[in-house]
């Protein structure tokens, strides 16, 4: 699943659902290093990853957006 999601990153023309997709890229893989008895990199991965990344490309694309 997170290298369908990373595909799917590559090939979307719609950057916000390029972006999307990079969340949860980032989410599957915060739950793969929990699953591997790795909570702490789990959660810095959901928190920046998921989260702040996210929000800066997306506050990015707003701001830079053609009409």
């Amino acid at each position: 699943m997170i290298v369908v999601c990373a595909l799917l990153v590559a090939i979307f023309k719609d950057l916000i659902a390029a972006v999307i997709s990079l969340a949860a890229m980032s989410l599957l893989l915060a739950l793969e290093f929990y699953l591997l008895q790795a909570p702490d990199v789990a959660i810095a991965e959901a928190g920046v990853g998921a989260t702040i990344t996210v929000a800066i490309y997306i506050l990015a694309i707003r701001a830079t957006r053609r009409e």
